[in-house]
C-alpha cells in the first residue's frame, strides 16, 4: 500500500524532482570543475604549519572581512544541505558535504582538514592534481 503512495507523491511533485534533479546535476557538474581549480590554488605550505597563520584583512579591514565570513558560511551551509539531499538523489552528496565543512569555521577545522589531506590517497590524488598544474605537491 505504501508503494502506491509514493508514486501518486512522485506524480504530483515533478517540477519539485525535476528542479532538485537539475540542482544535483549542476552541482555534480560544478564539483567536477571546482574541486580541481580549489586544489591547485592551494599554496604548496598550506599544512605545513601546525596551526593556520592569521589573515592580514582581518585586522586591517574587519567589516569586510565580516562580511566575506558571513557569505562563505552561507554558501558552506547551503553545500551542506544540498550534499545531504544528494545522499538521496543523484550526486556527489558526500564531497559535496566535504565541501561545504571546509567553508564553515569551527574548532579543530584546521586539525581535520590535515588529516583528511594526510591520507595517503588523498595526497596522492592532490598531489597528482597538482603536478598535472605545474604546481609543487603539498608539503604536510
Amino acid at each position: 500500500m505504501r508503494g502506491v503512495g509514493l508514486v501518486y507523491w512522485l506524480a504530483d511533485n515533478q517540477g519539485i524532482l525535476f528542479w532538485l534533479t537539475g540542482l544535483s546535476v549542476l552541482m555534480f557538474l560544478g564539483t567536477l570543475v571546482l574541486v580541481p581549480l580549489l586544489v591547485i590554488r592551494i599554496p604548496a605550505t598550506y599544512f605545513a604549519h601546525r596551526h593556520r597563520e592569521e589573515r592580514v584583512i582581518a585586522h586591517r579591514r574587519p567589516v569586510l572581512w565580516l562580511v566575506l565570513e558571513l557569505v562563505k558560511s552561507a554558501v558552506g551551509v547551503v553545500l551542506i544541505l544540498a550534499g545531504m539531499l544528494m545522499l538521496v538523489l543523484p550526486g556527489q552528496g558526500v564531497l559535496t558535504i566535504l565541501m561545504g565543512l571546509t567553508l564553515l569555521n569551527f574548532p579543530g577545522k584546521f586539525r581535520l582538514e590535515r588529516w583528511v589531506v594526510s591520507r595517503p590517497a588523498v595526497y596522492q590524488s592532490i598531489n597528482w592534481l597538482r603536478r598535472r598544474a605545474g604546481r609543487h605537491p603539498l608539503i604536510l
